[in-house]
């Protein structure tokens, strides 16, 4: 049987060996030599100044279809959400009434060209008559006025079948512009009335679209007074262009660009609108989306930007990793404009000669030694271009 002291031999005799391991380790973390990293100096350069804005999407264009004639509703000549041509049928109001109506003013037509022609007739004896002094000339005159009288009533009666042929005409319900069809707002057996304006579908035409943004007035009036001093350029045309930034960050391949801006501020919000147009085939805008843009308001003179692969995007901040004199690693907060060409455009959080480490960013930790590629890279003096 063994003793107990042996037990406690063993045990002793593996701390021992577990502390000499974790020494050894130790050690081994000294000696490793500085993690290899491919760095970029900031300098200051001319960048596109980018805005990014949240936006609505509105069709260009928008009409309510409505009743202009009473009646049931027979048939619904459309697909709900299918794209139709401007004029094209989309409901089919019962005819029958109409049509009646428009008989009982065709026969009040005739009756009035019938008195019409009666009065033109007796005015001409009479007028023959006058001269003899067959008649007198109190009569003649009321012929006259009896004349003048049957020409109105057929005047008004003619007026009578324009109108019955258009609400004929108006029982069947017609598109009034090129566009995609929202979901019917009645179905067939639905009593309709022009006096009610009863609504019936919708049409907006995305194609082109809008896109509204409402920056504030105090971020405008920083734009225009930047273009006002120089210190943003916005080159020979003076346009914006927009990119927009769809669910999950994908780009809407074509921009668009800023057409209309309004002049008054929203006294609720302080707000300002500016509209951006769109073109688009595919439908991808749909009214009511909300989107985000990126204006790209002109260029600044004295800018920063780096490789897209040097950003590191959390949920919270963008962070990038930095060399400083030491050549130890550290991480900064900055604050992005937006993309263009490959880089990001960096509002905040840089000045020029800071050491932006590019490749190996993600095999090193902040506080650690790095060693810069391309030795030797000097810190940058500020430099203006």
């Amino acid at each position: 049987m063994q003793s107990p002291g042996w037990m406690a031999r063993a045990c002793l005799l593996m701390a021992v060996a577990l502390a000499t391991g974790c020494g050894r380790g130790g050690g081994d973390d000294a000696q490793r030599p500085p993690t290899l990293v491919a760095v970029e100096v900031v300098k200051a350069q001319t960048v596109p100044n980018l805005v990014e804005l949240p936006g609505r999407v509105e069709a260009s264009r928008s009409a309510d279809v409505r009743a202009r004639a009473d009646g049931i509703v027979e048939r619904q000549l459309y697909v709900d959400g299918t794209e139709v041509e401007a004029n094209a049928p989309l409901f089919q109001i019962d005819p029958r009434d109409l049509q009646a109506r428009l008989q009982q003013a065709r026969a009040s037509l005739a009756s009035a060209r019938a008195a019409r022609a009666q009065t033109a007739s007796l005015r001409a004896r009479l007028s023959t008559l006058v001269q003899r002094k067959a008649v007198s000339v109190q009569e003649y005159e009321s012929a006259q006025a009896s004349f003048r009288q049957a020409d109105a009533a057929l005047m008004e009666a003619q007026a009578a079948v324009d109108r019955a042929t258009l609400q004929l005409d108006h029982a069947t319900v017609r598109a009034p512009i090129k566009g995609r069809t929202g979901r019917a707002q009645v179905s067939e057996g639905a009593l309709v009335s022009a006096a009610a304006a009863t609504l019936l579908t919708r049409i907006d035409q995305v194609d082109p679209a809008f896109v509204i943004f409402n920056p504030s007035n105090i971020a405008m009036n920083e734009l225009e007074r930047g273009i006002a001093e120089g210190r943003i350029d916005m080159g020979d045309d003076h346009k914006v262009q927009v990119t927009i930034l769809l669910d999950g960050g994908q780009r809407l391949p074509a921009p668009g660009v800023v057409d209309f801006s309004e002049t008054a501020i929203d006294p609720a919000t302080g707000s300002r609108t500016l509209r951006a147009r769109f073109a688009n085939p595919d439908g991808r805008l749909l009214p009511g989306q909300f989107v985000r843009g990126i204006l790209a308001v002109g260029s600044v003179r004295n800018g920063t930007s780096l490789p897209e692969r040097a950003i590191q995007i959390g949920e919270d901040e963008a962070t990038v990793m930095l060399v400083n004199d030491e050549n130890i690693a550290e991480r900064r907060a900055v604050t992005l404009a937006g993309q263009a060409g490959g880089r990001w455009v960096v509002q905040s959080g840089l000045t020029p000669g800071d050491r932006v480490i590019v490749d190996g960013w993600h095999k090193i930790q902040p506080g650690q030694p790095v060693s810069i590629q391309s030795e030797p890279i000097a810190k940058a003096k500020a430099k203006a271009p």
